[in-house]
């Protein structure tokens, strides 16, 4: 402490300047009355339960004549994909021509408690596969699988082979074990019966404050410390709250599903030893011989790269391929990257396959 020398003049300057962006920010959030997420024009085509398969058609001409069906994660809302218009991966597949449909899971309650691995991923995984099939006279449609979604992907289509003609994963973990897996060891520290039995579904600010705490200075002190720079003007703003509002859009997690996961997946790594159950049915991952691309972040710290990657060691594709994007588990999507990158070579990748 000795060697440490403050400025009371220095400080005192900084103090000001940073209250003064603050009510500027205020000023700012006076302004905005709507944060407006999800905004690309779509048709509901199919409803089951909480469950909305949207439809999602091209604004280019179109590059393929094969649908893709997009799978997200059951802890968060799909509209990551459509944040807002300059930062839309989904609206960039609609502008290179890719007919695109979305499992949007809805928000459990109290009734669906008792929905398992089996209802999501045989049962309405299975019905919106075969109804974007029946709606264009297809045997086999286009699967990607984001985060948890592509681990059910892997999973759909081990298990209905015949239904998937090509696969993309993203941000997908595939070995639970791996040294690095902040979030692995986290959730093998849990008691996913006692939680359940306790809480019924498994509420979604719970599983998010869980997720925040593996980084809590970035995520927590660093940035709400950068916060007034972010609230600077409406559009900044605007951007900054679309995230936020994201974050914390966390649905509670269907009981049975959530112990399930946690215990086939994050505690015994079933997946890569062809032993987890969904259903009656065990996925063997060496049933996936389709053609796959593997798309992860090179900075996630929620699916580190070497459990996305340990996917080629236990599918039985000859046409496997990988995308690493310099970004985060966010960042692949959000990023400008993600817009100026991953779009086009998810279309090229699905045209090329067609």
């Amino acid at each position: 402490m000795d060697n440490i020398k403050l400025n009371p003049g220095a400080i005192a300057e900084e103090l000001f300047d940073f209250n003064l962006k603050l009510l500027k920010s205020y000023s700012t959030l006076q302004k905005i009355k709507d944060v407006d997420v999800g905004q690309t024009p779509k048709e509901e085509v199919y409803a089951q339960d909480k469950l909305r398969l949207n439809h999602y058609r091209p604004i280019g001409k179109p590059a393929n004549s094969t649908p893709l069906l997009i799978c997200y994660a059951l802890v968060n809302r799909p509209y990551m994909i459509d944040l807002e218009p300059e930062r839309s991966i989904l609206r960039r597949l609609l502008e290179l021509g890719q007919e695109v449909y979305v499992i949007d899971w809805g928000y459990p309650d109290a009734a669906d408690r008792y929905l398992d691995l089996d209802d999501y991923i045989n049962e309405y995984i299975n019905n919106c596969v075969d109804t974007i099939r029946d709606r264009h006279n297809l045997d086999r449609i286009n699967l990607l699988g984001i985060c948890q979604g592509g681990t059910f992907s892997l999973c759909y289509t081990a298990l209905n082979p015949e239904k998937i003609k090509n696969l993309i994963t993203m941000v997908t973990p595939v070995d639970f074990h791996t040294p690095d897996n902040l979030l692995s060891h986290l959730a093998r520290s849990v008691d996913p019966d006692l939680a359940v039995d306790t809480y019924g579904n498994l509420p979604g600010y719970m599983l998010n404050d869980s997720y925040n705490s593996l980084m809590p200075m970035r995520l927590g002190i660093q940035k709400n410390l950068g916060m007034p720079n972010q609230l600077e003007s409406e559009d900044k703003a605007l951007s900054f709250l679309r995230m936020e509002k994201w974050i914390y859009d966390s649905p509670d997690q269907a009981g049975e599903a959530f112990r399930q996961f946690i215990k086939q997946f994050f505690h015994e790594n079933k997946l890569i030893k062809a032993e987890a159950k969904i259903g009656d049915d065990t996925v063997d991952l060496a049933k996936i011989t389709q053609p796959v691309l593997n798309v992860y972040g090179s900075f996630d710290h929620l699916v580190p790269p070497a459990a996305s990657l340990a996917l080629s060691e236990h599918i039985s594709s000859d046409d496997y391929e990988t995308m690493e994007v310099k970004g985060g588990h966010i960042g692949v999507f959000v990023s400008g990257k993600a817009q100026k990158l991953v779009a086009p070579k998810l279309v090229n990748w699905l045209t090329e396959h067609d």
